[in-house]
This record gives structure tokens, sequence and C-alpha cells, in this order.
């Protein structure tokens, strides 16, 4: 044939108990781009790499998001969606069919697709180290330190142990020698797993998943060197002494180039890189190079291809400006894609009809499992349970380290491919990840419930405080621009020594490039976790703030860098501690100066819906249309219009005393305009004797030192109250209203079903509608929401 040549290669699988070798003919140049699909259909194959290549990648893509979808309600994490895929398109189910074994996942199609899933794996394990901190070795506690040490050594020293009694009567030499690697990687406890897990649950930054997450990187380090010695380990009996030697010299030389060389000049880098600017991306490609070199140069010297990556992401300084740039460039592809498909076809090398107990080996193997795992469970309630944790706390814990993810299936794929594992032991290894990465989540699911401590067990809220008590404030920032708004917002409170403010000011940042999340407290700058220098710019200001409130304001300001759908756990965690009575949340959508809408962010709206949720004290939303941020340009001692909407019910009694608070300064004029519905009452008639005693001091112009103004607007429905409030719009800096949310009362009928941001309740959302161009601000205020913790309600 001109221009092609053919020839033969040999490709030889191990299954037990013979060996089978296939010769197949390898046409050169390789057939790669796709003739069409009509030779397809006249020749019943696919021969062509390429095409085949994307068959195979748009078929476990599409079987992972079928079955995701359906196991997801469950808690099932999307790591176990991939391996009971791989498990079906494997030799247990459809593997066995001949348009898989023939057409679609042929032996000469095998290399492509593993060679590509390998490659996301490496890449998996650098990001993998990019994200961790190893500075936070340094600074984790006694609990966590001795529960990462105790996870590892004790289910390694049993099952060394065990091993040994079984050596004597049971195990071949070849068994004997092959059983102790199987046995490092069964006590595994690997970092990723755990956070990614823990991700998956939701409660990365709560304060079991913080402890587990120290553990695990305390475990890791020795993992990573038990991985190193067993690899060097098996390297000294295939070859000779002085290699092993320069194995070790050369593993040695590498991490001390990579601790005093790279990591250097990844500092050089975050140098180089101005603040606020993106890294060049010069540096980003020549990391990425040094990545694949690194993975090739460590598997030279007989460590794997994984050792080098690593270790390189190690030395990446993790967040922002280096680690961040690197993860937002490579993690959407490695997550979403080649993880994915590396995870499938590892599980695919499964065959669930080898299982055989009637075999020693199986059976030894089957031991030594679980007796690693229940060693390891126990041994993980050791420190938990002696720092008198809760004991259903310190299971948790233990399961949550005992857990077996993506790290281990590869190691295992990895010893099934150079025959230190048979298929047998392959897929009874197979099927105990299976069953950690099924069952483990859904009872840590049932014992730890992080929503349980918000549960209003205690009144917190501004109505039940104390008249001129010391009020505490919860607020959040998200951007720069929610700064101006908020401090406004604190002075219309009208802070003194009579009626004092404690604020708490939370500053929420996005976790990006780093996988352990982090919460500063500024108070103890000399304690946090980082040089690096967060939320300047918001200290300055409310550090100016306290200055011109002095004797009536004290601010602690802290930062939490965390995912933002777990942003809630942090805000609501904070006011807990410190008792506050409010959280104030900044509204999704920011204004520009000309009235539309110039951006929206649905993290933060989520956000917000979680905390009005969760939360274990009043909640409020500041919808910022300009009024504030445009009245701190001007001169303090200018007017600031106030009004409240009170229709009745707890919220719009919330948002009273708030307003109520106000008064005092004389800068401000509060007029406070209540809704009457004609001749219909819907509210109870304890909540209209409330209403009105809440009422009773403001009809009598008895608030605080200023005058305050009294109207009653007589409204028979919902149309004729939002033509009203629709006319107030222009006329107040400043509009607070209650939630009201599910409460059905003639002055809001026929409203509900235009609201477009329920958060807001129907009033607020009618304020902060776009169809209204106004400059008026809003706050919304939701009363505390008595709950009980969901355990509870399942009991």
């Amino acid at each position: 044939m001109a221009g092609k040549a053919a020839g033969a290669s040999n490709v030889t699988f191990f299954y037990e108990p013979h060996k089978v070798t296939i010769q197949e003919c390898t046409e050169l140049p390789c057939m790669v781009h796709s003739p069409g699909l009509w030779n397809y259909y006249r020749s019943g194959t696919v021969g062509y790499s390429l095409p085949l290549l994307q068959l195979q990648m748009a078929l476990i893509y599409f079987m992972n998001q079928l079955i995701h979808y359906g196991v997801k309600r469950y808690g099932v994490p999307k790591f176990t969606s991939q391996v009971i895929v791989g498990i079906i398109l494997g030799p247990s189910l459809l593997g066995r069919l001949k348009i898989f074994k023939d057409v679609l996942f042929v032996v000469n199609s095998q290399e492509a697709i593993g060679t590509m899933a390998f490659s996301g794996y490496i890449m998996f394990m650098f990001l993998s180290g990019v994200k961790m901190d190893m500075a936070m070795i340094k600074r984790t506690g006694r609990k966590a330190m001795f529960t990462g040490i105790f996870c590892i050594l004790a289910p390694l020293l049993i099952g060394l142990g065990l091993q040994m009694q079984f050596r004597r009567f049971w195990l071949t030499e070849e068994e004997a020698y092959r059983l102790p690697f199987l046995t490092a990687v069964h006590c595994l406890t690997p970092f990723p797993v755990v956070a990614s897990l823990l991700e998956d649950l939701k409660i990365l930054n709560s304060e079991l998943g913080r402890l587990s997450l120290s553990a695990a990187l305390v475990s890791d380090m020795f993992s990573t060197f038990l991985i190193s010695v067993s690899t060097l380990t098996r390297l000294g009996k295939e070859k000779a002494i002085f290699q092993v030697l320069i194995g070790v010299a050369a593993t040695c030389a590498y991490v001390v180039i990579i601790a005093f060389a790279i990591r250097p000049a990844m500092l050089w880098v975050i140098r180089q890189t101005p603040e606020g600017r993106p890294v060049r991306d010069l540096y980003i490609r020549t990391i990425m190079l040094m990545v694949f070199l690194s993975g090739a140069l460590t598997h030279s010297f007989g460590q794997t291809m994984i050792f080098g990556p690593f270790i390189l992401g190690l030395a990446v300084p993790d967040g922002p400006p280096l680690g961040s740039a690197i993860v937002n460039t490579y993690n959407c592809f490695i997550s979403d894609v080649s993880m994915p498909v590396f995870v499938t076809t590892c599980a695919m090398r499964t065959d669930l009809s080898l299982l055989r107990f009637n075999d020693s080996f199986m059976a030894i193997n089957a031991i030594i499992i679980l007796v690693t795992f229940v060693s390891k469970l126990v041994a993980c309630l050791i420190p938990p349970i002696y720092s008198k944790m809760p004991l259903s706390d310190a299971l948790a814990i233990a399961l949550i380290l005992s857990c077996k993810g993506v790290v281990q299936l590869a190691s295992y794929a990895i010893y099934r491919d150079d025959e230190t594992m048979t298929d047998q032991t392959y897929a009874l290894s197979s099927l105990s990840i299976l069953l950690t990465a099924v069952i483990l989540p859904i009872l840590v699911k049932m014992l730890y419930d992080p929503s349980r401590k918000y549960a209003g067990y205690q009144v917190r809220d501004i109505l039940h405080c104390k008249r001129n008590s010391e009020l505490r404030i919860l607020m959040c920032i998200h951007r720069p621009d929610n700064v101006a708004a908020a401090i406004k917002l604190l002075e219309s409170s009208c802070p003194s020594r009579e009626t004092p403010l404690a604020v708490y000011v939370l500053h929420l940042i996005e976790l990006i490039g780093r996988a352990y999340p982090i919460f500063i407290s500024h108070q103890v700058q000399k304690k946090t976790v980082s040089n690096t220098s967060y939320s300047e710019n918001v200290i300055l200001a409310f550090n100016r703030f306290v200055r011109d409130n002095q004797n009536g304001v004290s601010v602690n300001i802290f930062t939490a860098i965390c995912p933002p759908k777990l942003m809630h756990e942090d805000t609501c965690t904070l006011a807990l501690d410190k008792l506050t009575s409010l959280i104030i949340l900044p509204f999704h959508r920011k204004w520009s100066i000309d009235g539309s809408i110039e951006s929206e962010d649905s993290t933060v709206r989520t956000l917000n819906c979680s905390v009005l949720a969760l939360s274990p004290c009043s909640v409020a939303i500041l919808v910022d249309r300009g009024s504030l941020s445009r009245s701190m340009v001007t001169p303090a001692e200018s007017s600031f219009s106030i009004a409240m909407i009170f229709i009745g019910g707890n919220d719009d009694r919330e948002a009273l005393m708030f307003a109520k608070r106000m008064a005092n300064d004389s800068n401000i004029t509060l007029t406070v305009v209540r809704f009457v519905a004609i001749g219909n009452e819907e509210l109870s008639n304890w909540d209209k004797v409330v209403d009105c005693e809440i009422l009773k001091d403001v009809k009598l112009n008895n608030v605080g030192d200023e005058y305050v103004i009294y109207i009653e607007e007589m409204v028979k429905d919902g149309p004729q109250t939002a033509l009203i409030v629709r006319s107030m719009a222009d006329e107040y800096d400043l509009i607070i209203v209650g939630r009201r949310h599910n409460i059905v009362s003639p002055q809001t009928s026929g409203l509900a079903e235009w609201s477009e941001f329920p958060e807001l309740g129907i009033i607020g959302d009618l304020l902060a509608s776009s169809d209204i161009n106004s400059r008026t601000s809003v706050l919304v205020v939701q009363q505390q929401q008595l709950r009980i913790p969901s355990s509870k309600m399942r009991t």
C-alpha cells in the first residue's frame, strides 16, 4: 500500500490463572481523522482514533450525567457516580456485549483514552498540591495532629502485623511480597479525597470540616512519604542496589531543589505581579511545562509520574495571585472533563465476576481491607473523644477520614497495570472503594447536621433588646463598594454612649486556588494563617468610622475565605458566637450612577437566601440604589430622611424597632407610614394588640428626642398599596420594611404573583424593582425565626 507501512505488535493482558497474548497489526501512518459516517456504516467499526476517542468521551460523559442525576438526591458524590458508570461500562455488565468490546472500546483504542485520562490525573494531583498550604501543619492543633497520625499509623501497623501472621501459613513468597504494598494503599488518607468529600457534603468550612482537613493534611504528608518508600522498595527488588541508592539520592535532591530553588522562584513571580493585576501568561505556561517535565524526571529515577507534579504543586503559593490563576485556568477542564474520564476508565477495569473468596489470597486481601478500615475508624475516634468531643461528631470525623476516593483508585490501577495486583484483587479493592464512597457520606450526613447549632433556643433580635442597651450587628461585605453604604447605615442608627453599637464586620472572599478555607480575625493579626494582607481597605474605612463615633461604636473585623456556596456557614457561625441581634447583608444587584442595573451576582443571592433560612438572629438585606453611598460624600450635618412602612406582623415590628433607634439623631427625619386595610383584618387579634402597642409611642411622638411623623394610609387591596409605595420612592433616602414572607393580608393581595425576589418580601421587592427609577435605598428586615434542628425533626 503506497505511503503506508504495517508493523506487528504484541499486546499482552494478564488474567488469572492464565496469560493471553494478542498479536495485532498497526498501520503507519496512524489513521486519525474520520473518513465519514458512511464508511462506518459499511465496515461496522470505528477504525480512526480521533472519532473513536470523541465517541468514548461522549458516552462516558453522558452516562456520568445520567447516573449522577438519578443518585445525587440521595447525597451520593460525583466520584461515586463515576465509579458506578465505570463498572457498568466494564466487563461486569455492558463490557461483555460485542458492540462495547469490539467496536467502542477495542484493545488498540485504550491506549489513547488511557493516556489522556492519566495526564488529567497528573494535572489533578498538581492542582491538589497547589491548593494545599504546608504552613497549616505548623498551626495544626494537637487534636488534629494526633488524629492525622493515628489514622495512618494504626491501620498500617495492624495491617502489616496481621499479614505477617498470614505469611507463615497461607501466602506464597510472591504473594507475601506484593501484599505490603496493597496494605499501604488501604491505609492512605489523602488530602484531596477528604477535601472533595467535605465539599460535596457542604461542610468544608464547618468546625468538623476544618478539623478533618487539618488531620488529613498531616496524614497526607505521611502518606506521600509512605508511597515514596514503597516505590523505592519495589525498585530494589527489580534492580540493583546501586540503582536504588541513585533513586533515593535523586528523590532527596529533587525535593531540595523544589524547596530552595523553585519555591523562591514562585515567590519572585508573585513580587513581579502588580497588586490587583493578573499573572503573566508566560509564567503560567512555564509552570505547566515544568509539571510534565517533573513527572518524566521523577519517573526516570524510580518514582511515579505523579510524585514530581505533586511536590511541584506544593511549591506554588496557594491563593492569589499565582495559585488562584493556575487553578482558574485549568481546574474546570480537569475536574469536569479529564477526571470523570480517568475515574471511569479505572473503574472499567473492574470485573466483579472474578470475585471468588475460595481463593486464599483473595480472602486474605478481604480480611486486610476490613481490618485496616476498622482500625482506622477506631484510631480516628480516640483523639476527638479524648478531647471531649461529642461521640456523634467524633464518629463523623472518623468516617470522613476513612472514606476512599480517587487517589486510592489510581494507586490500585497503577498496581494492576504493573502486575503488583491481580485482576481479582483489583476488583475486590474497587468494590471496597465503591462501598465506602456510597455508604460513608450518607452516614456522615445522618450524624452531623451543621444547621442544628443555629436553631433558635434563645431570642436574639432587636425587639427584645433592652432599651438603650448595646446593639450587636454583623455587617457582611463582598465588594469595596459595599463599604460606604454599610457605614452610612450604621451611622444612621445613631451610635452614642447611651445607645452603643457593637459592629462585627465580615469580609467574604471567594476561595480560589486553595483547598483550605481561611477565617481571619484582624484583631489577632499576628496569628493569621498567611502573610497576605486581606481586607485592608475595609479595615481602614471602619477604623475611620470608629474614630468619628468615639465612645459609641466598637468594631471587630473578620475575613472569611471560603467557597461561595458555604459562606452562610461562616456568617451564621460568627453571628452565633458573637451573640448578634442582627445580620445585615448586601443585595446581589448593583446599580450604576444613572439608576440602571450595572451587575448581578447570583452567588450573593444564594448566600442571602441561605442566611435567611438558617440565621440564629434577625436578618436584614440592604438594597443600595445610590442614596447611601452617595450620602457619604455629603457633609455629616446634612439631613437624611427615612421612612418605615408598617403593615403588621413580626418582621414589621422588628423593622420598626430598628427605625426607632434612628430617631435619636437630629439630622434624621423618620416617617412611619402604616397601611390599614379597609374593613378587613387578616392578622390575629393578638397580633393586632402587639402592633398597636409597639406603635403607641410613635403615634404620641414619644420616640427619642426628635420629631417623628406618623401617617396612616387606608387601602383596600395590593394595587392601591403599590401605587402609594411607588409614590414614596423619590421622597426618602432610605425606606425600611419588614419582609413578611408568606403572610397573606389585604394590603398586599395580588402583588405576590409579580414578586421577582422573594427574599425581599412583597414591599421590598416592589421598591427594588428595576421598573422604579429611583435612588432610594431599601432595608428589608426579617425577625429571628425560632426553629427545631432537622435532626430533632427526624426523630
